[in-house]
């Protein structure tokens, strides 16, 4: 029997495009989660500068694999990885966050509980403006159960972050974008193109300033300024001694701000 396809991948320059297929409707667990961190892993080997996260079914996620949930329910708590796992799902999402690669998420259809979770570790998220996400696992007598609460309040406020987890409500794109959870709704008939867009400038900046940023950024938000103020030097010192930075600074003397054409090193 051939082994079932759950990610894809395709290359376009230096953007991976990963296209998550796990029929029926991309559901996160075990076996997606690892099947997303195998394709990242491949595309970091290959030196890709900027990583898409799409769907190629009709939704990018329903949420969380309802088959996990019979052994955490035997084991009293949420917090023990399945057999085989190779990271739990707060791991999963430190990984994304602290990846040193840009990672865009392209989102239509639904994507709830669980896969807003994914597209909120990624580092940008353009939604199709019919797409509808939301924070549904209190339908199902939990809240989210990988950090998606805390991510919401970073971005949200408190306020908002508990309508979303207690109401369980599917919110359209465009009023997550104007709360800020996101960071642009489109036609849907623009998302592909609007995604590759993004995700092409990312790849075609400094790769090692963009990893800094990604680090700080992590760090401000989970730590504080004065904790990321402390960490800069250490983490920026890379960018010293890169070739985007010389490149840079040549191109700005001939000429002028915004032209460099930086090779990712």
């Amino acid at each position: 029997m051939t082994e079932e396809v759950l990610v894809t991948s395709e290359d376009r320059g230096s953007v991976s495009i990963l296209t998550m297929t796990y029929r029926p409707y991309n559901l996160l667990g075990p076996k997606l989660i690892n099947a997303i961190i195998e394709q990242i892993e491949k595309a970091q080997r290959a030196a890709s500068r900027a990583i898409v996260i799409k769907s190629g079914l009709r939704h990018f996620s329903a949420g969380a694999d309802l088959n996990i949930f019979s052994d955490r329910i035997a084991q009293g708590n949420g917090g023990s990885a399945s057999e085989g796992r190779k990271m739990s799902g707060i791991e999963f999402l430190k990984f994304m966050e602290t990846l040193p690669i840009p990672v865009v998420a392209s989102v239509h259809g639904v994507c709830l509980g669980g896969g807003l979770e994914l597209a909120l570790a990624c580092d940008y998220i353009v939604a199709a403006k019919s797409a509808k996400l939301g924070s549904v696992e209190a339908t199902l007598g939990l809240n989210p159960l990988m950090g998606g609460v805390q991510r919401q309040v970073q971005r949200i406020g408190a306020l908002r972050a508990k309508e979303m987890s207690m109401l369980a409500r599917r919110y359209d794109a465009s009023t997550l974008e104007s709360w800020g959870l996101i960071n642009l709704a489109v036609p849907d008939d623009a998302l592909e193109r609007v995604t590759l867009t993004v995700a092409e400038e990312l790849a075609q900046g400094p790769t090692l300033a963009h990893a800094a940023t990604k680090q700080l950024a992590y760090i401000a938000a989970n730590e504080g300024v004065v904790a990321a103020d402390e960490a800069m030097a250490k983490i920026q010192a890379p960018i010293w001694t890169s070739d985007d930075l010389k490149i840079g600074l040549e191109s700005f003397k001939k000429n002028g701000p915004g032209l460099a054409k930086f090779v990712g090193r």
